[in-house]
């Protein structure tokens, strides 16, 4: 386990990426705005995070583990938002 000022470091690192989905977030679930949104992307990120928690796990990190989990479920929340906005289109097209 690493020393709590490199922990730290991990934590406001973790705590600033985390911040930068929340106007995404926003764009979605508030604006009900989806345009420009990668399912694909979002799809690779998410595996991404979900390996760097496994490391996080493996290492012992706790920087990792936490700001993976928070990381994963804006990304989790901003996928079912843009499937939420995009099923009602199309229910609204075929009416």
């Amino acid at each position: 386990m690493a020393e709590a000022w490199i922990e730290a470091i991990g934590l406001v690192g973790g705590l600033i990426g985390i911040l930068a989905w929340i106007p995404q977030i926003r764009r979605v679930w508030v604006d009900g705005k989806e345009e420009g949104i990668s399912i694909p992307t979002f799809i690779a990120v998410s595996v991404s995070l979900s390996l760097w928690l496994v490391y996080g796990i493996i290492v012992g990190s706790i920087a990792m583990i936490i700001s993976n989990i928070l990381t994963l479920s804006f990304i989790i929340g901003i996928t079912i938002g843009v499937y939420r906005i995009r099923l009602k289109r199309n229910e609204a097209s075929e009416s």
